[in-house]
Formats: C-alpha cells, structure tokens, sequence
C-alpha cells in the first residue's frame, strides 16, 4: 500500500472529478479501424512472448486483461483479435483530453495517459456544480475525440476513483459527503484503490471483505496486524481521504516486486519470475506513456540479504520484450545461486528528459507496485 498518509484537513468544500477513459487503447483502435468495432480486440504483441496492454470490453468477457501474456489471452478468446500498439497516438490523444481538463480546473493530476483528478472545487467554468462538470467533460471527449470516458464526483480523490469504476463504461457516478462511508462499506476490499492483492488475501484471511467488515475493526487491531497503514485504513473505511489534488507530479520510477511462498532456486523458476515482474512493470509504463533508460533488478535472498543491479540503455525502452531484456543481461551473472530468491523486483526509471545515471546506482522505487 503506497497512498500517502497525510494529516492536512480538507476543505469541507472539496470536489473532486476522477476521469478514467473506457478501454483507452483499444477504443481507439477500433475508432480509428471499424473492421474492429464490435470485435475482442488486445492491444499488444500476439507473439508466443507478447503481453496484452490493453482489452476490448469484447476481450474482457472472456477474461482477457491487461498484463496477460498473449498466448494465455489467446486460449481464453480464439478470436482475439491483436492490434500492435500506437503509443505516439495515444499520447496525443491524451493531450487532447488533458486541454479539456484545463477548460474546467486548473488543479488536474494525470494518473496515466488515461485517467486523472480534477479539482473543481473553484468553479473554474462557472457551472455551478461538479457534476455538471462532469457530464460537460464527459460530452466534450465524446464529441471531440469519438471515445467515452467513465467519470466518479465526490468530496475526495479516494472515492471518486471508486465511483468512476462504478458504472463503466461510458457511466457517471455522484457520491456526496453523506453518502461516502456507506458507499464504501459496500464494495470489497479488492476494490480499494491502494490495496493490492496481497494485502486483500490477508485481510480475508483475517475475515474481512468489504468496506463494512473493514470499519468494524478497531484502531487497537488496524495496528496490531497492518502497523502504520492503521490509521489509513481506518480513514478508507469511513469515507476519509485529505489528499489533495497535485499537478505536475514528475514521474521519477515505477516498478513491480514479486513476494515468492516458496523460494525461488532454478535458473529457470528465477527467470520466469523476472519474466512475469516485467510483463507487469511494462503494462504500468505503456498506461502512463513512460519510456524509461535505466532498469534496477532487486534480489532478495532466503537469508533476507538484499542487492540492487541497474543498468542504463542507450535509448528509451519502447516495448516489454527490451525491458525483459535488460532484465535478464542484469540477471545472468548472479546466476547461478546459491540460494533461494524469497523476493525478485524490476524498476524502470531515468524517463525521457532526465539526466544520466551511473549503471549500478540503485533506481529509487518511488511508484512500486508489489505482487504476489
């Protein structure tokens, strides 16, 4: 868990809009070729080591998902339908969207080329009110780019991600601050953005599923078995969240880290499993249209020592099939081991427009993702 904690109060007054556009690279795709629309498409390489960056609604009802490896997408949808990717169009596009936004509040946080927060709490389009906002936002991508967008309005960043997830696609959903703890004590604990599967599986273990079960617990407890994410999880599951809306946030890295139950020992187990971390890391750089010159691999041994090995390429890495090999370059001579790998990372960092890094100097994993 990676949201920060902080203790600012917030405005009683605060609206927030979070915009997540529907299926982004692949409602392109089928805009830009009709031949597509109405099919499953994925986004991403169809080769036997390709991973999917992105799904059709059409792909999803048979289960394809982003970050899949293609040949497992392929099994579950016969038709899939493989369009290789557009990063140069998609990142226009998303400047396009982000004008819009500009149009309405001059607070706008890009979580990704295709989603972020709005604060429009000022009014800056004289409205009156978020929600109308909202639909105009909502109207304006539509009419301007011929794709639809999902958005959530609330009274903070928390819950109107939430609510952007509610009715996709192409939906709005309002949730004003007396309604916000009892929406989030309905849904799952696997919806809360910021728990990630990990701690979902423990907090079941522990018996709790939902927002309610997750409100029932006291301070005493939160501390006992999740420390200092205590407070935070009490915060989540009464509708709280002070976080503000922060523009121009400068993405510094972003990676992925795999907690293994049992220890990794072949060369083999070891390399899938960099294999997968990859597949992960590049699904998150593609969404945010990151390109990256320096990859970390961070291993953690049976006896909890931990090292670090980076090294920077020459030019940006553009797909996932160069980061798994930057990966693999990193990791061929520690092996073989000695013994087992309990933790395996990957981070990307030294985006477009930083300076260079020494190879061997530790990329900080500022925006990681853990798995399990």
């Amino acid at each position: 868990m990676h949201l920060s904690h902080q203790k600012e109060a917030a405005p009683a007054n605060r609206k927030i809009i979070h915009v997540d556009m529907d299926a982004f690279y692949a409602s392109v795709e089928q805009r830009d070729d009709p031949s597509l629309r109405g099919k499953p498409v994925a986004v991403g390489g169809s080769s036997r080591r390709g991973v999917v960056a992105a799904a059709s609604y059409e792909a999803r009802k048979f289960g394809v998902r982003s970050a899949m490896p293609s040949i497992t997408a392929r099994r579950q949808c016969p038709e899939l339908v493989f369009v290789p990717p557009r990063f140069e169009v998609y990142r226009d596009i998303s400047h396009q969207i982000r004008a819009i936004f500009r149009d309405y509040a001059d607070e706008v946080e890009p979580l990704s080329l295709d989603e972020a927060y709005l604060d429009v709490s000022a009014d800056k389009a004289g409205l009156g009110s978020a929600t109308a906002a909202a639909k105009l936002i909502r109207a304006r991508i539509r009419a301007e780019t011929g794709l639809t967008a999902s958005a959530g309005v609330s009274y903070n960043k928390f819950i109107a991600k939430l609510a952007s997830d509610q009715n996709k696609p192409d939906g709005l959903t309002v949730i004003p601050p007396g309604r916000g703890a009892a929406f989030v004590q309905t849904l799952s604990i696997r919806r809360f953005h910021g728990i990630g599967p990990v701690t979902a599986a423990k907090m079941e273990g522990l018996g709790v599923f939902s927002g309610a079960d997750l409100a029932a617990k006291d301070m005493a407890w939160l501390a006992e078995n999740f420390g200092n994410s205590a407070e935070w999880l009490h915060n989540l599951a009464r509708g709280i969240d002070h976080r503000r809306v922060r523009s121009n946030r400068p993405l510094k890295s972003l990676g992925g880290e795999r907690t293994f139950f049992n220890d990794l020992v072949t060369d083999t187990e070891i390399r899938e499993a960099l294999a997968h971390v990859c597949t992960v890391v590049w699904d998150r750089a593609a969404k945010k249209g990151a390109r990256g010159r320096t990859v970390t691999l961070k291993l953690r041994y049976a006896d909890f020592r931990t090292i670090t090995r980076a090294k920077s390429v020459p030019a940006p890495i553009l797909d996932g099939t160069s980061l798994l090999a930057a990966g693999e370059a990193i990791l061929a001579p520690l092996l073989p081991t000695e013994q087992g790998i309990r933790l395996l990372g990957v981070t990307l960092s030294k985006f477009e427009g930083e300076e260079d890094e020494e190879d061997g100097a530790a990329a900080a994993p500022a925006d990681l993702l853990s798995l399990i």
